[in-house]
């Protein structure tokens, strides 16, 4: 989860189908979970990242595009946006920041909505020196 520097937005990933998605994907062989997101935001943005601690875990099923269950787990970690290296790989994916107030009517996994949340209400916490 990558916020903006007033907390009132967060970095998502919007595709050519018209969906929202947090920054990630999926873990290739001997990856570890820190590896795969950056290689993920480098492909989906272009840009580096500096991660910081993990945060969360949520598993949700939903259809696929060929009607088929499927199980999302995702693993939440704060991270800060940094240089940009390059131009993303992927090009039907789109850097876009998004109000956090439309967090719930935007983005395509309810558990991405959840997170970004949970993200905040970590961040608040920890302001108050706790």
């Amino acid at each position: 989860m990558i916020f903006n520097t007033t907390r009132d937005k967060v970095l998502t990933v919007y595709t050519s189908r018209g969906d929202y998605f947090l920054p990630g994907g999926g873990i290739e062989k001997d990856e570890s979970y820190q590896e795969c997101l950056h290689r993920e935001m480098i492909e989906e943005t272009g840009y580096n990242i500096s991660i910081g601690s993990f945060k969360a875990e949520a598993k949700i099923y939903f259809q696929s595009i060929k009607n088929e269950p499927l199980l999302n787990d995702g693993y939440y970690y704060l991270a800060a946006l940094l240089d940009k290296l390059q131009e993303p790989i992927e090009e039907d994916h789109f850097m876009k920041w998004i109000d956090i107030n439309d967090v719930e009517e935007l983005l395509f996994h309810e558990h991405h909505c959840w997170a970004v949340y949970e993200g905040l209400k970590i961040e608040r916490w920890q302001k108050c020196g706790r």
